[in-house]
């Protein structure tokens, strides 16, 4: 996984879950369409017309694949469905100075990057991006980097199973599928010494 992004700003600390997707859409078991729900009491007014303030109904947040988000992201109740109206809307990457674990862990099996940065970098992010609308961060997930407009690289963390699986495409049941054949040749040759023993 690499490519290079606008950024979208977000910089409220502690955003939940719930706010992320409200419960009322948790009925579904597809992520189809839960682009249109994300940040849904946020991003509309009350008769249902997009709000002009908010910063994803913004002109420069169209297309834009990497969230800035404030400190503590994704806390709250655990639901799945955070990270897919995340990823349905188009997003690929979060940046945050932290991530709630199961937020995190869930975002990690949905092909959707979670970026812990430190405060001074967080704050450089946001200032960068404040003095123009059109910055875009370079990731690369191969080589754990993320490069800011100024040449500066910045390391992140991401474990070593995740970032396998994010590097292929595949989820954890993908991972195993993939190892297919090793396992179907262990058990041909564990059944194998068992007839022999039998026998």
């Amino acid at each position: 996984m690499k490519f290079e992004s606008r950024v979208v700003l977000m910089p409220t600390d502690n955003i939940d879950t719930d706010q992320i997707i409200p419960a009322r859409f948790l009925k579904t078991i597809s992520k189809v369409g839960l682009g249109d729900q994300l940040f849904n009491d946020w991003r509309y007014l009350a008769d249902g017309s997009p709000n002009p303030e908010f910063v994803l109904n913004q002109v420069e947040s169209k297309g834009a694949e990497i969230l800035l988000a404030g400190d503590n992201f994704g806390c709250g109740s655990s639901r799945e469905h955070a990270p897919w109206a995340l990823t349905q809307f188009g997003f690929k990457a979060v940046i945050s100075t932290s991530f709630a674990d199961i937020f995190k862990a869930n975002s990690l099996k949905n092909s959707l990057l979670p970026i812990v940065v430190s405060r001074d970098v967080h704050a450089k992010l946001f200032k960068m991006r404040a003095a123009d609308s059109g910055m875009k961060l370079s990731v690369d997930l191969q080589s754990q980097r993320l490069t800011l407009p100024d040449g500066e690289s910045v390391e992140f963390p991401v474990d070593s199973f995740s970032k396998a699986c994010l590097v292929d495409g595949v989820d954890e049941i993908g991972y195993i599928l993939k190892q297919l054949p090793a396992i179907e040749a262990f058990e041909a040759k564990r059944i194998g010494g068992l007839n022999t023993l039998v026998a």
